[in-house]
C-alpha cells in the first residue's frame, strides 16, 4: 500500500498523464500489444538461435543463457537512459524494452538451469551461475545506462 493518491490506471509509473505528450502512451492499448508482441517474437527467436547455437554439456556453465542475460541487461540499461533522456516514440520502449529484450532475455531458463545443475550434482557450478550472473547482470545494466548518458552528455544523477 502507497500513499500515492493517484488511481491505478495500468499505465506505467513515469507517465504523467496530466501531460498531454505522455497521455499519448496509453493512447491504443492495442498498438503498444502488438509492438511488444513483436519485440518479445525477434527477442525470443534470437535467444532460441543462441541457446541452439551454443549448447551447455551436462554439468557445465550455462554460458549461452549466462551471455544472453548479461548482454540483455547491458542493453535494457542503455535504452533505459536513451528513453529517460532524449523524446522518443511513444512506442520505442513497449517495442524495444518490454518486447525484444523481455523476449531476448530469460529468469526461467536461468532458475531451471540451476536447479538442473543443483539435482545433476553440481551445486558449486550452479551457485557460480547464479551469483556470477546476478553480479554481472547488474554491473551491464549499470555500465549501458552510465553509458549511454556519458555519450549523450548528460550529468549523473
Amino acid at each position: 500500500m502507497t500513499d500515492d493518491p493517484r488511481p491505478i490506471t495500468g499505465v506505467d509509473p513515469d507517465v504523467d498523464l496530466s501531460v498531454p505528450d505522455q497521455r499519448a502512451e496509453s493512447g491504443n492499448l492495442w498498438r503498444v500489444l502488438a509492438v511488444v508482441a513483436l519485440g518479445g517474437m525477434v527477442g525470443a527467436l534470437a535467444r532460441h538461435g543462441l541457446e541452439e547455437s551454443w549448447p551447455t554439456a551436462a554439468g557445465g556453465f550455462p554460458w549461452a543463457t549466462f551471455t544472453i542475460n548479461v548482454v540483455g541487461s547491458g542493453a535494457l540499461g542503455a535504452l533505459m537512459a536513451w528513453v529517460f533522456t532524449r523524446t522518443v516514440h511513444p512506442l520505442t520502449r513497449p517495442l524495444l524494452g518490454t518486447g525484444l529484450l523481455g523476449g531476448f532475455t530469460t529468469f526461467s531458463t536461468y532458475a531451471l538451469e540451476g536447479h538442473e545443475l543443483v539435482g545433476d550434482g553440481h551445486p558449486a557450478v550452479a551457485v557460480g551461475y547464479l551469483a556470477v550472473s546476478v553480479l554481472l547482470g547488474v554491473g551491464a545494466a549499470y555500465a549501458g545506462w552510465s553509458g549511454v548518458r556519458r555519450l549523450l552528455g548528460v550529468e549523473a544523477p
